[in-house]
């Protein structure tokens, strides 16, 4: 199998620097093999990271003739996006209509928190505040507490970048059938709220309230949830189905019958308080290896130094070194039989 990781090779984009999910999208384009040119504000933070297999360019949009070293670069563009609010490209005589002018089949992608259009359009906000306002920031954390934001890998990278770049694909795609660009609205609640369609599914099954702690993927299941062990590790329980769950307990040395019914909530207080109690009693280290070779669905909880050396991620190489700084690798990968 010949690896082939270019697969964007000869499409040009043309990033205009953000915070947040634009600089993210830009590396995915990059690792895909797109030639990205980022346009940084003078003074900007270099992100090492993210700005991986770019062309870095300090220029600042309210100069004219910096403003035209960008013009100069659209017509042989096949795709440019930015991260500002709705109208700020317009006043710079950058946006969608003036681009379309000079190329008509560019890609002119819009990244914003709230969308082009609505009510909150023009208001400041940040991951947090855009997931608050799509049900998923309310559905995390513990009960008997405020939800936890999940970093911002959920708003900002999972609802804003990644579909971002689905739209800056897709309609490469269908550019190259017509010659005709388009514009992509990419608000982070309108994918954040497409990533919620399990919620949805299984709230129209009667399987999920609007209750934290009482879901079967937030952790009210004794058999989906993390246990700290001693020493201070933690353990991820992910046993959902009857076999999983089983082999659990087998590795455990519980009886099934004395243990009780998975499925039965009423148990699940004193299944939990029995599992946080077995987990407790021995180091990560210890179940780490009791349950290495097998389908438990129980694995170690590793920071983010940690995962790096893990044996499986090792052999995948999930991380590479550049110039000192440890990166995580591209992703997806791709190969030609």
């Amino acid at each position: 199998m010949a690896m082939n990781t270019q697969p964007l090779k000869n499409i040009t984009v043309i990033e205009l620097s953000g915070i947040g999910p634009t600089p993210y999208a830009g590396q995915l384009l990059a690792d895909l093999g797109a030639d990205v040119i980022r346009i940084e504000r003078p003074g900007a933070i270099k992100l090492p990271i993210e700005n991986r297999g770019k062309t870095c360019l300090e220029l600042d949009l309210k100069s004219d003739k910096d403003r035209q070293t960008v013009i100069d670069m659209i017509p042989s563009s096949h795709a440019i996006f930015e991260g500002n609010r709705p109208g700020v490209m317009e006043k710079l005589g950058l946006g969608p209509q003036d681009c379309h002018k000079i190329n008509p089949a560019l890609i002119y992608g819009r990244m914003t928190g709230w969308g082009q259009y609505g009510p909150w359009a023009g208001k400041a906000g940040h991951d947090i505040n855009y997931i608050g306002l799509t049900g998923a920031l309310h559905a995390m954390g513990d009960t008997d507490r405020p939800p936890t934001p999940p970093l911002n890998v959920i708003g900002d990278y999972g609802g804003g970048s990644q579909f971002l770049v689905i739209g800056i694909l897709a309609a490469l795609l269908e550019a190259e059938k017509t010659g005709k660009g388009c514009v992509i609205d990419a608000a982070i609640i309108d994918g954040t709220f497409s990533m919620m369609g399990i919620v949805h599914s299984l709230d129209h099954m009667s399987m999920w309230s609007e209750k934290r702690g009482r879901n079967l993927l937030d952790g009210s299941r004794p058999f989906y949830r993390c246990y700290a062990t001693a020493e201070d590790g933690f353990m991820a329980v992910g046993c959902l189905e009857p076999k999983f769950f089983q082999e659990m307990l087998s590795v455990l040395g519980l009886n099934p019958q004395t243990y009780g019914d998975q499925e039965n909530p009423a148990l699940w207080t004193e299944q939990s308080q029995l599992l946080t109690h077995i987990f407790a009693s021995k180091t990560r280290a210890h179940w780490e290896k009791l349950f290495e070779n097998t389908d438990a669905c129980v694995t170690p909880v590793l920071t983010y130094k940690e995962a790096k050396d893990h044996p499986h991620n090792k052999a995948r190489k999930t991380h590479i070194e550049q110039d000192g700084i440890v990166h995580p690798a591209a992703a997806p990968r791709f190969t030609i039989s």
